[in-house]
């Protein structure tokens, strides 16, 4: 309801009358002003005309349900956004949201994320320093071995955007970390639920973006933040979900329609740190080292072996790491 308010009064430059807002959202008079005074107290600096209607003059920097669905220009990712001060993991959020009936495309957002998860079972804290922890939930129709594709998709989705709010290097590091001059800033998880027929239920795509973090523990010595790569402060951590969520069903779009990830390859590797460099293979069949050579339209790593021979490598089932270093 707020949020419907917010965006009509937000759509123009001038004033919004009472009764455009009470035709449009199909609310009186007295929930249009009840919905203006929570918006208020909420700190949006809404100005009030009898003659003319309502005006923004300014908002807060807020990542709440009501800024970001005032906002979104998408058809369907993030358009409704569940928001939490603080959480566990926004993971388990979304996926306890999977039942619901317009469940495909559903954000969750929180300030605070104090159990995430990363990959391998790795465990992920946002200290609450202006971070970013989402999680998109999905109702794929594809098959469950293409799942993990859905990862590079967002993985891309991050890098465009980012690459807009920074002089630094941004790249990929196949196929779930975004860095900024070499240093991580971004990891992305993707868990799948399976039905009782082994289809998949739903897709949950979470994404962790360090954005004001002003330090690390000493251990994490290749992660790295907006803040640290920039010298200053991002304000607008609305502006990078949204942005997120416009690339993102862009590129889910482009999945869905071919089936494959064809359409966005060369977009990707544009990206792709390990393209054309030496990894490591942590294969549980056996590791090997070759030349990453760069992606397939099923998003596989293409490794071309130090004994000539070529390898494809599924994200779902191997690690890869730089030879002589973290990428």
């Amino acid at each position: 309801m707020k949020a419907d308010v917010l965006r009509l009064i937000r759509s123009t430059k001038e004033y919004m009358s009472l009764m455009a807002l009470t035709e449009a959202c199909k609310m009186s008079e007295d929930e249009i002003y009840n919905a203006v005074t929570q918006l208020m107290n909420m700190g949006y600096d809404i100005e009030y005309e009898e003659d003319k209607g309502f005006h923004l003059n300014s908002y807060p920097e807020n990542i709440t349900a009501v800024e970001l669905m005032s906002r979104v220009k998408t058809e369907w990712a993030g358009k409704n956004v569940m928001y939490k001060k603080s959480t566990g993991s926004t993971n388990d959020d979304a996926k306890n949201l999977s039942g619901n009936k317009n469940a495909h495309g559903i954000l969750v957002v929180t300030d605070h994320q104090t159990s995430g998860k990363g990959r391998r079972g790795r465990a992920w804290e946002d200290n609450g320093q202006g971070n970013i922890a989402m999680s998109l939930l999905l109702k794929p129709k594809c098959n469950p071995d293409q799942a993990s594709r859905i990862t590079l998709i967002m993985a891309l989705a991050v890098a465009d955007v980012l690459s807009q709010l920074t002089e630094g290097e941004v790249k990929i590091k196949w196929p779930n970390d975004v860095l900024v001059n070499k240093k991580k800033v971004c990891g992305i998880l993707t868990e799948m639920g399976l039905d009782d027929k082994g289809n998949i239920d739903h897709v949950v795509v979470g994404v962790g973006i360090n954005v004001n973090q002003k330090y690390f523990p000493e251990e994490l010595n290749h992660a790295s933040s907006l803040y640290i790569e920039n010298d200053e402060v991002t304000s607008a951590r609305s502006d990078i979900i949204l942005g997120v969520m416009d690339y993102f069903e862009y590129y889910y779009g482009m999945f869905e329609e071919f089936g494959d990830l064809s359409h966005i390859v060369s977009m990707y590797e544009s990206y792709l740190i390990n393209k054309d460099e030496k990894v490591k293979v942590l294969d549980p069949k056996g590791e090997y080292t070759g030349t990453a050579t760069g992606i397939n339209d099923f998003g596989e790593l293409i490794v071309q072996k130090d004994d000539g021979g070529f390898a494809r490598v599924d994200s779902g089932e191997v690690s890869v790491r730089g030879v002589y270093g973290y990428v």
